[in-house]
């Protein structure tokens, strides 16, 4: 599934997605986990920002949202007037070298075909100033699947993960050290594994 049908799903479900997926929960509470880890004025980057507000509504002030769903950004500017957002694809970021603090992708990567998860790995930790953190979802098993009619829409979403270990080894060659891995219920009903790491 090419990058402008992934772009196309995300824009005809955004908004039910929105509705479904509850601003607070125990992933949006890893967030603080990386708060403290963090400056105070340290600017993070959500990737896959979406709607704005489960990840970058919760980070610090000068954050800024990145996604490649006009409609989600859209969704977002409503809901987040000040904060600047982006439109743009992960294995290309639009920003500068060791620009950011901190990298949130939550439940993003996996919608691009993961012979390009190193890419974008490498774009994060690029963006990323020494010692920043990434803090992301990830596949816990390996599949490559598009589910037609996913919530609903006439639209299929693409999913694509190598498994838990491809994804150490390409965040370890991406340059970063995995702090944690964790699995936390997800709340549209499942579990999701998320990892922090650090870039060396």
């Amino acid at each position: 599934m090419d990058r402008d049908a992934v772009r196309r799903a995300w824009d005809a479900v955004a908004d039910d997605y929105a509705r479904r997926r509850l601003a607070g929960g125990e992933d949006t509470r890893l967030l603080d986990d990386l708060r403290e880890l963090l400056p105070d004025d340290a600017r993070v980057l959500d990737v896959g920002c979406g709607d704005g507000m489960r990840t970058l509504a919760n980070l610090p002030a000068g954050s800024v949202g990145l996604d490649l769903s006009g409609r989600q950004l859209e969704l977002a500017r409503g809901n987040l007037p000040d904060v600047p957002l982006v439109q743009g694809e992960m294995t290309t970021l639009p920003f500068t070298d060791a620009s950011v603090d901190a990298v949130t992708a939550y439940h993003a990567v996996f919608h691009v075909p993961r012979a390009d998860h190193l890419l974008a790995y490498r774009e994060f930790a690029r963006v990323l100033r020494p010692g920043g953190y990434l803090l992301t979802t990830v596949g816990a098993g390996r599949y490559q699947t598009t589910r037609r009619g996913w919530l609903g829409s006439d639209h299929s979403m693409f999913f694509s993960t190598p498994g838990r270990a491809v994804t150490r080894t390409q965040l370890g060659n991406a340059g970063f050290d995995v702090v944690w891995e964790r699995f936390v219920d997800d709340p549209l009903g499942s579990q999701a594994l998320f990892v922090l790491a650090q870039r060396s």
